[in-house]
């Protein structure tokens, strides 16, 4: 195979981002540093008390936690306690936790493990306020948080996708499924939109993938544009369908599974209503698309990144990619890939089965991913010299994207340690006391969409707030179930609507979308999924789901 015939021009290779797109980001980001800033200056900073770590509440109500000499805990903003001096504290203000040297005897199966929540009732101002100076400097300071180690993560995920692209694209692969998907559907098109959303949908909705979708995404797209369509039906047939599967979750263990726990009610109960409201979130998604792909088919400069997408176009035509049907270096490359997706699919059920919160499914992804791209490079006639040069290529290809993870970073550090969070949560709590259940289940799901600006972690999410909204929802009439419903829809679609997300500010800088652009294409179906989510939401406070 000669590299004429499968690699397109050196320039065009990979994965670009536009740097007015990026640059438009950024300031972006930095505004909402400077609102974020302004926030812990101007709002009252508190805090509630939460459990240690490794504490359990036993079958008899007693309340133990393993002693551990060097464990510290930050209280008032900025002093920290070890554990005696924490533990006495709590004493003093109402909760008695037990230390045990051994948790041998615990039985995980009827003990409730406490371990970070919250403590309701334990509100409390501080006189603590945020150093002016540390607003400007968090991008750098937050290299000191515990957030970081999350922010390189999706960092490395970023530089071995952009390495891996250069190599897929060069060598033809790309092009090559892209002509097989084109072969087996060109008649049946929307068949195979149907079947990627209800797929990716699915994934999500059981096993909780979500930054995994990223690697999705360019491929969608290409194979989008090939159909005739544009990259934001590329953008719905992969991530956004991931993100609505996170919202209609049946199995999900990061947000089903969690809050059921927090809330005391029995895990995967309710999983009929979850189903239902499955099907329709997936009727909605669908609907939406298939007119949309449609009217971009019948006019492709309808489209809102018709110019942005012209270059992509050209390089992805039918004629080319059929053309490479024959080429059996690449057909052979191309199975060596996908053998390496597969494996990628294996290690997210093994991640679900085994209950490992994605310490399997994320690196696993990021290394098989990788090691499918450089062997299908090699298979395909790329020497280790060439391999590696084409590999760093690809990674400086996409390394203007890493600022932009740092700056989103940069916005949490300022939120937590600008100490207002917990405070927003106190007045949320207090606004819902009094209410009717049909307005306050309203309340809940506002605040969840509101939290995710700042939070975007689903179980971080519920960490926080569920201690306290679980045994409120009861006195007030709500269902545990109803409140899981809720925490679901709120914490699914708006995982793609804030410029603080990073996986969606990455997957749109891959295919050179502006913020501005993601907004205008997706306001009618966050406003559609919204309204779906309030119908539900009345529906299981009337029936009482439980």
């Amino acid at each position: 195979m000669s590299d004429k015939t499968v690699a397109p021009e050196k320039d065009n290779s990979g994965l670009h981002l536009n740097t007015k797109s990026i640059i438009g980001i950024c300031i972006l980001l930095v505004v909402i540093m400077a609102f974020a800033g302004v926030l812990t200056q101007v709002l009252p900073r508190g805090e509630y008390y939460a459990y240690p770590e490794n504490c359990f509440r036993t079958e008899s109500g007693e309340i133990i936690a393993l002693a551990d000499d060097e464990a510290t805990y930050k209280v008032n903003g900025s002093e920290e306690l070890g554990f005696t001096e924490y533990i006495a504290l709590l004493a003093q203000n109402g909760t008695t936790v037990k230390p045990v040297d051994d948790l041998g005897n615990v039985n995980s199966e009827n003990a409730d493990e406490l371990s970070g929540k919250i403590i309701d009732g334990t509100y409390h101002k501080i006189d603590y306020k945020m150093a002016i100076w540390k607003i400007p400097l968090s991008i750098f300071l937050v290299f000191a948080s515990e957030h970081i180690t999350t922010g390189l993560a999706i960092i490395i995920m970023i530089v071995l996708i952009g390495g891996t692209f250069l190599i897929l694209d060069e060598r033809g692969i790309l092009k090559y499924i892209m002509a097989v998907v084109i072969k087996k559907f060109s008649d049946r098109k929307y068949l195979l939109l149907c079947i990627m959303i209800f797929i990716c949908m699915l994934l999500a909705s059981t096993a909780g993938i979500l930054e995994e979708s990223v690697t999705l995404v360019p491929i969608a797209a290409a194979i989008a544009l090939a159909l005739g369509w544009d990259s934001f039906v590329g953008l719905t047939i992969s991530l956004i369908a991931v993100a609505f599967g996170f919202t209609a979750a049946t199995f999900n263990p990061f947000n089903v599974v969690t809050v059921q726990k927090l809330a005391g009610i029995p895990v995967f109960s309710g999983l009929w209503f979850r189903i239902v409201l499955f099907v329709l979130v997936y009727a909605v998604l669908t609907i939406f698309t298939v007119i949309y792909a449609k009217k971009i088919e019948k006019n492709p400069e309808k489209s809102i990144c018709y110019e942005t997408d012209k270059a992509l176009r050209d390089k992805y035509n039918v004629e080319d990619c059929m053309a490479l049907l024959g080429d059996e270096k690449v057909k052979k490359a191309t199975k060596a890939f996908i053998a390496c997706l597969c494996g990628v699919l294996v290690c997210i059920i093994l991640d679900f089965t085994l209950d490992m919160g994605g310490y399997i499914s994320l690196p696993g992804m990021a290394l098989l991913f990788t090691a499918g791209g450089l062997l299908a490079g090699k298979i395909s006639g790329l020497k280790g010299k060439e391999l590696f040069s084409g590999f760093l290529k690809g990674v400086k290809t996409i390394a203007p994207a890493i600022p932009l993870i740092f700056f989103i970073l940069a916005i949490t550090y300022i939120l937590n340690e600008g100490m207002i969070i917990h405070t927003i949560l106190n007045y949320v709590y207090g606004l819902v006391q009094g209410m009717s259940t049909y307005s306050a289940i309203l309340l809940l799901f506002a605040f969840v969409v509101v939290l995710e600006f700042f939070i975007g972690s689903g179980t971080a999410k519920a960490f926080l707030i569920m201690p306290i909204v679980a045994p409120l929802s009861h006195l007030i009439g709500i269902s545990g179930n109803s409140v899981v419903v809720t925490f679901c829809m709120g914490d699914g679609f708006t995982n793609l609507l804030y410029p603080t997300s990073g996986i969606m500010i990455i997957a749109i800088g891959l295919l050179n979308i502006s913020y501005g652009k993601w907004l205008r294409y997706t306001w009618k179906l966050f406003i559609a999924e919204g309204l779906l989510a309030v119908a539900m939401m009345h529906l299981a406070v009337f029936i009482n789901y439980a």
